[in-house]
């Protein structure tokens, strides 16, 4: 059956993927504030570093891992929405080190203008990408809402003794990105244009359960994933929580086919410049503000930053040791 639509999915939406998170600066001052959810005996992390799930040990050989993602349509075909949102989701608990165990959905809908068979599509994408990662997807929540969005709630169980941690880099450990960047830059231009870009939503929707599993295969301790405060401000947040600096290599760092050229032609999310404002002060930068944009761009579904190697990821740079009181990120 063929829905006739009053306009492009994307359409509905102000912003898009991750790109309509809430700044990152903003966020900070609200969290800032909190003092319950801070890690204790049993808490293994909380919210003190802003690390990319919550982590409860219930026995000595397991833990919880607690997370949701959800977000505004990226691309207008609905069943890729639904399978990025899920892979998106699910990503932070591969970011932890843990493996997926059972997710809920999370559904906003505009059901007076939008076709709910549209959002059956959207559910269906999520239903395979959760079965992909062998997560039981059973049931979640709905509202009713002027701006579709979609997600899951996701828990995962991992081991204590081997997390993955945005607070555990040490100096001399190399950098290693598992996805290439670009993703905001052309989903932005996708809302634009309505072209697509088919790389783009492979990337999207590619798991990263692998790169979890050979991180901690090589006795890495230290990831987080790229989503939407971009490779600059999730580094920045790992250098911080753990007392470090960072040296990026410009040159080393994979993009989307499509990604320069869109940037070069001013197809570039608002959170991504966002992004580089929260972040230019800590950065020491030998290249150009339409490199740094790169950089700072906001990833949907993007995938890990591990501080370790791991075979057939470019590795693109190194941390280093605290040279001030203020976490920095060198570019060159």
């Amino acid at each position: 059956m063929t829905l006739e639509l009053p306009g492009r999915l994307t359409s509905y939406a102000a912003g898009g993927g991750c790109a309509c998170k809430v700044p990152p600066g903003e966020l900070e001052r609200v969290l800032g504030g909190l003092a319950r959810g801070r890690a204790t005996e049993d808490l293994l992390v909380g919210v003190e570093n802003g690390d990319d799930a919550a982590v409860v040990r219930i026995d000595g050989g397991r833990a919880v891992i607690l997370t949701t993602d959800f977000f505004t349509p990226v691309v207008d075909d609905p069943h890729d929405w639904g399978r990025i949102a899920a892979a998106n989701a699910l990503s932070d608990v591969y970011a932890m080190g843990g493996e997926p165990l059972v997710a809920v959905n999370l559904l906003a809908w505009p059901r007076e203008t939008l076709p709910f068979e549209l959002a059956a599509e959207v559910l269906a994408g999520g239903a395979e990408v959760a079965a992909e990662a062998g997560c039981h997807l059973a049931g979640g929540h709905s509202i009713d809402d002027r701006e579709p969005k979609y997600g899951l709630a996701v828990t995962g169980l991992g081991d204590p003794e081997r997390l993955l941690r945005n607070d555990a880099g040490r100096p001399g450990l190399p950098l290693t990105l598992t996805k290439p960047l670009g993703l905001g830059i052309l989903n932005n231009r996708h809302k634009a244009t309505g072209e697509s870009f088919p790389e783009a939503v492979a990337v999207m929707t590619a798991l990263n359960a692998e790169a979890s599993r050979a991180a901690l295969a090589a006795g890495a301790a230290c990831a987080t994933d790229i989503t939407g405060f971009g490779l600059l401000g999730h580094l920045f947040k790992l250098c911080r929580a753990s007392g470090v600096d960072a040296e990026l290599d410009a040159a080393a760092v994979p993009y989307v086919d499509g990604a320069r050229s869109s940037l070069a032609e001013g197809f570039v999310p608002g959170g991504s410049r966002r992004n580089l404002d929260w972040v230019r002060d800590r950065v020491d930068a030998r290249v150009d503000d339409d490199e740094l944009l790169l950089l700072a761009d906001a990833q949907t579904s993007g995938g890990l930053l591990v501080a370790g190697e791991l075979p057939g990821h470019p590795v693109i740079g190194h941390l280093v040791a605290r040279a001030g009181e203020v976490a920095r990120i060198s570019v060159r």
